[in-house]
């Protein structure tokens, strides 16, 4: 090929992976199938000459593919297509067209992929978490085989062990109790799993040099840090605590029209306030549960921090943007610390953090 910048789309299988490859003009130069192989796609890489610029969508071997692709080309994007409105056909070769024109135009965001070094912590801390959604899951069952028999079960007697033979004995039928035990014995299993999970989860986070640090901020204990390092990876990503706020679903969504009047033959900005819309939706629901669990225990927990959160609701705040606004103090407070290295001062808290 000639050496021209080159924008290249993947669309990745399993099996096989479809390629698209587009000149800086826009003409389409080549249309590949290669197998989705670690020595297939090097070899495909390493025939291309110039610039070379490579998109690829969100997935399961997006981190893989991200390591294996970023040594031999210029720039890597991973995106996140979903949500995105289509027009016309659909098929693999359409696909990766299409995103070999968006990458070209500029059209698409990048995914965060972290360095390799974090990439223990991320299956310890996913390993983690998988354990605590299926235990949750099995306890639901639980509660709801119960409940279908109309057999009330509040609180968490259902789950003790010591009390399982009197809550068996209250079903009747044989199908039922074979379920109950069953769900039993998977829930034993779960809460054996979880804590070995926890102590290597936490034993790997307590290797990155920002574990002091986060470990100073009030309500983030060593789960909370551990998933915020793992998620996270870098304070380095967020420019400022707005793309922080972005990023973990704290930032206000506004919606204006008709902006500008012409005055004097002159356009002149209006003066009205833009209309709130809540927050943004897009986001990492990992990490505003850490931040928001946070800000929820500081709440009910004597400290500056509930202080904050007092003084917000003396002033006439309402108390669920009292709650969101101290959920974006800590997530500030966090990005700061972090980036700066420095440790937790109760008396700069109401300094606005940057």
């Amino acid at each position: 090929m000639k050496r021209t910048t080159k924008y290249v789309a993947l669309d990745v299988h399993q099996a096989m992976t479809v390629a698209s490859v587009r000149e800086e003009n826009g003409r389409v130069i080549a249309r590949s199938i290669v197998p989705t192989e670690a020595p297939a796609l090097v070899e495909f890489f390493r025939g291309m000459r110039g610039a070379v610029h490579v998109v690829f969508e969100e997935g399961t071997q997006a981190q893989w593919l991200h390591e294996l692709v970023a040594p031999l080309v210029d720039r890597v994007v991973v995106c996140d297509q979903r949500g995105r409105s289509r027009h016309g056909n659909k098929g693999d070769q359409v696909d990766a067209d299409q995103l070999s024109e968006l990458l070209r135009r500029g059209g698409l965001r990048a995914v965060y992929h972290g360095s390799p070094p974090q990439a223990a912590l991320k299956e310890l801390t996913a390993t983690y978490r998988n354990l605590v959604e299926d235990g949750t899951r099995v306890m639901l069952r639980l509660k709801a085989l119960f409940r279908a028999r109309a057999i009330p079960t509040r609180g968490t007697q259902v789950y003790q062990p010591g009390a399982r033979a009197r809550w068996l004995a209250q079903l009747a039928e044989r199908g039922a109790r074979f379920r109950a035990e069953a769900l039993y014995a998977e829930l034993d299993v779960l809460r054996a799993l979880r804590p070995p999970a926890k102590a290597a989860m936490v034993a790997e986070a307590r290797r990155d040099p920002a574990w002091p640090v986060l470990r100073a901020i009030p309500f983030l204990g060593p789960v909370r840090v551990a998933l915020l390092l793992a998620t996270m990876q870098t304070p380095w990503r967020f420019r400022t605590k707005r793309h922080l706020w972005a990023y973990t679903g704290l930032a206000v969504v506004t919606r204006s029209s008709d902006d500008y009047r012409l005055v004097a033959g002159q356009p002149v900005r209006r003066r009205r306030a833009p209309l709130t819309r809540g927050l943004n939706r897009n986001h990492n629901r990992l990490l505003k549960d850490v931040f928001k669990g946070a800000a929820t225990a500081a709440t009910a927990r004597p400290g500056p921090l509930q202080d904050f959160y007092q003084g917000m609701l003396a002033r006439g705040m309402r108390e669920e943007l009292a709650r969101v606004t101290l959920t974006r103090k800590l997530a500030a407070i966090t990005l700061r610390l972090w980036k700066k290295g420095e440790r937790y001062d109760p008396t700069q808290l109401t300094i606005p953090a940057r």
